[in-house]
């Protein structure tokens, strides 16, 4: 159907960056808002930046100012440029999308999830 994986992640020191990627794939009529969540040690998920189709973007509070978010739509692609890294963003990484597919009997729509990617920022 559809999957999205992501890349790019990794172990840095504190003040570092990292630009992390993530390629959706499959039986895709159209990517529409795309993000990144994440979901550190003990904790919940959350949302930590989105971007639709046009490229309005939305950043979370905790990394304004050091995260930007963008995509490129010939590649399906969407990435989270991260500077200034703290250790309180270590965390996995999951790209979300809102995908509008083929199926057998048309199309269908539903959000997608990638698999992950580690981020470990030392102090």
């Amino acid at each position: 159907q559809v999957q999205l994986v992501e890349s790019g992640g990794g172990s840095v020191q504190a003040g570092g960056s990292l630009r992390l990627s993530c390629e959706a794939s499959g039986s895709i009529v159209s990517l529409n808002t795309m993000g990144w969540f994440r979901q550190g040690p003990g904790n919940q998920r959350e949302w930590v930046a989105g971007i639709t189709r046009g490229g309005s973007t939305n950043v979370a509070d905790s990394v304004k100012g050091r995260f930007t978010i963008s995509r490129d739509n010939a590649k399906n692609t969407v990435y989270l440029q991260m500077n200034s890294l703290k250790p309180e963003d270590t965390a996995v990484y999951y790209c979300n999308a809102d995908v509008k597919f083929l199926t057998a009997r048309g199309t269908g729509q539903n959000d997608f999830w990638g698999q992950g990617t580690q981020v470990t920022v030392s102090s």
